[in-house]
């Protein structure tokens, strides 16, 4: 499937290894993950950055291998997890960055442009979060509060 708001019909990505079982090389026990997953959340870290600190400090490969969970349902059951999705939180502070730049150059047609097709991602993100339960039916992207949903 090509991407939504360009021509572009990319498929690359990174390949996951084909055990699913943690590397026989691996000494870290899976409580010792899990406490690190929670450290690392403490410190306002997403689940996307702690894999990555997981896997370029500790050697880490899947946390799932390891500790039989993702970083996120881990999260969530320790009760750290982030109230909004964090694609969701990516696009919105991506909109608030575009229409901050827009307030100081106001013939930028092309930003105000690609700012419209951002806060349409947006509102199609939230609403396929809505229909799956993790945002609440009554939550709206309103562009005069984003700046407070991502502070």
């Amino acid at each position: 499937m090509g991407r939504m708001h360009t021509p572009g019909k990319g498929i690359s990505s990174s390949a996951l290894p084909y055990r699913r079982s943690a590397p026989s090389w691996m000494k870290t026990s899976p409580k010792d993950v899990i406490d690190q997953i929670c450290k690392l959340a403490k410190k306002g870290l997403t689940p996307s950055q702690i894999g990555v600190v997981l896997r370029d400090s500790q050697g880490i490969t899947q946390v799932k291998a390891v500790t039989g969970n993702k970083v996120l349902r881990i999260l969530k059951s320790n009760g750290m997890a982030p109230e909004i999705p964090e694609d969701l939180y990516q696009l919105i502070k991506k909109a608030v960055q575009v229409r901050k730049h827009l307030e100081r150059n106001r013939k930028d047609m092309d930003g105000k442009f690609r700012l419209i097709l951002i806060e349409s991602r947006i509102h199609r993100i939230a609403r396929y979060y809505k229909t799956v339960g993790q945002l609440p039916p009554n939550w709206k992207y309103e562009s005069a509060t984003a700046s407070t949903l991502i502070s």
